[in-house]
């Protein structure tokens, strides 16, 4: 299904949503061009160090970080590490930012607690969601056909899928909700799949410590053409990296789907339908129930998948 089909399937709110997202963009590259980047980068650089002396927040997770895990980082560090826990949690959003940030204002070194960080906030969004919203996810998800076929497929293929998911370019805090409202995946396999993607992680916060030696003027000033050749060539191949490991994971993801024998094609291609809508972050289209669903919500599979049972 194409951009454009896949557009005009959506709900007049999913389109304002798409509308507002593009209108922002627009915005932020006119502010851009209007500023200039080296006003705008400087502004960041410096609030980042701003954010780095602040003499606040050390009490925020002093019970739940160890007095060596602490030392060698300000107060504020613990504070950032709140937030990224925070960000965590749908509906909140954030989290890039966030570590963009530490990046920015930590350095390098800032993947030591943006990693632990992570985990944290992902395995208290799964906990929560599991046992405290458990009934009214389950409602939500009982009748959608496309979280059916999709908790049907992962159900089927395993920690190998799992672990692609979650490698795929999907929002932070919609992977952390998708994944406690499938049934079939467990926490060790949830927290698997989250540790394999802190790699991820690192390559954020390295471009960001990056970017931050060319954002401050000063350090710019003093750097010679070698190592700014350098420090170009390292954001731009981090980024690089990036970018292709996010495509090539989910080319495998979207392979590994829609060749399953298992299944249905339908269910394996309304399952990559949900993950599409996840990550360009906006809400599936209006679904309505088919043959493929039960009374109840439970997906009828055909004679090749009558030995799968998704509830």
């Amino acid at each position: 299904m194409g951009t454009v089909a896949r557009y005009q399937k959506l709900s007049l709110y999913g389109k304002a949503l798409v509308c507002f997202i593009a209108a922002s963009q627009i915005a932020l590259a006119t502010i851009f061009i209007m500023l200039g980047a080296d006003q705008i980068f400087q502004f960041l650089y410096d609030s980042a160090q701003k954010l780095k002396a602040m003499p606040a927040g050390w009490a925020v997770l002093s019970a739940a970080i160890g007095g060596d895990y602490a030392q060698g980082y300000s107060p504020t560090s613990l504070t950032t590490f709140t937030y990224i826990v925070i960000v965590s949690i749908p509906p909140l959003v954030g989290k890039s930012t966030v570590i963009t940030v530490c990046g920015f204002a930590y350095g390098v070194k800032a993947f030591s607690f943006v990693a632990p960080a992570a985990c944290i906030g992902a395995a208290f969004t799964f906990i929560c969601l599991r046992c405290f919203f458990h009934e009214r996810v389950r409602r939500y998800t009982r009748n959608k056909e496309h979280w059916r076929a999709l908790e049907a497929v992962v159900a089927t293929k395993g920690l190998p899928l799992v672990v692609l998911i979650r490698l795929a370019p999907i929002p932070w805090t919609y992977s952390n909700a998708l994944f406690a409202s499938i049934e079939s995946v467990r926490f060790w396999q949830f927290m698997v799949a989250t540790v394999v993607y802190t790699p991820k992680l690192f390559v954020m916060v390295f471009i960001a410590s990056r970017v931050a030696k060319f954002s401050d003027g000063q350090q710019r000033s003093e750097m010679d053409s070698t190592t700014k050749w350098i420090n170009g060539l390292s954001i731009v191949l981090g980024a690089s990296i990036a970018f292709a490991a996010g495509w090539l994971v989910w080319r495998l993801t979207d392979s590994e789907m829609r060749k399953m024998k298992a299944l249905p094609q339908d269910l394996d291609d309304m399952a990559v339908d949900t993950l599409y809508s996840l990550e360009v972050g906006v809400p599936l289209p209006g679904e309505h129930l088919s043959d493929d669903l039960n009374g109840n919500g439970a997906l009828r599979l055909d004679s090749s998948s009558d030995n799968l049972s998704v509830m």
